[in-house]
């Protein structure tokens, strides 16, 4: 707002302009009493039944339930101690000893992509 009341001005063109404003809505707010006020309106946002909020409490519960189950039943049936290794197919009568190998020495040949001496 402007801090200069009437007279206080510095005499421009505008000023006329806005002291008219300035009556026409001291008019208006003063023309407003408490009876023409409305009450204030009630929230108007989403409401939820009891109906909604227990199906999506069951829903969570059950989930729960479904999760709790399955927890149970795969650690119910687990081991206390851990499981033996497993046995070989045939028992073996002696340690293997390497086969020998068969790959002998060959001459290699140089690449003819390689330099020459």
């Amino acid at each position: 707002m402007n801090d200069c009341g009437p007279g206080t001005g510095s005499g421009t063109a505008a000023e006329p302009v806005e002291q008219r404003l300035r009556a026409a809505l001291a008019a208006r707010a003063h023309a407003v009493g408490p009876a023409d006020l409305r009450p204030p309106r009630p929230p108007a946002g989403p409401v939820r039944s009891r109906r909604v909020v227990a199906r999506r409490t069951v829903a969570g519960l059950l989930a729960l339930a479904a999760v709790a189950a399955l927890v149970f039943f795969t650690m119910r049936g687990g081991a206390s101690r851990p499981a033996e290794p497993a046995r070989p197919a045939h028992p073996r009568t002696g340690t293997p000893s390497p086969a020998p190998s068969t790959v002998t020495p060959s001459t290699a040949q140089p690449s003819p992509s390689a330099p020459r001496p």
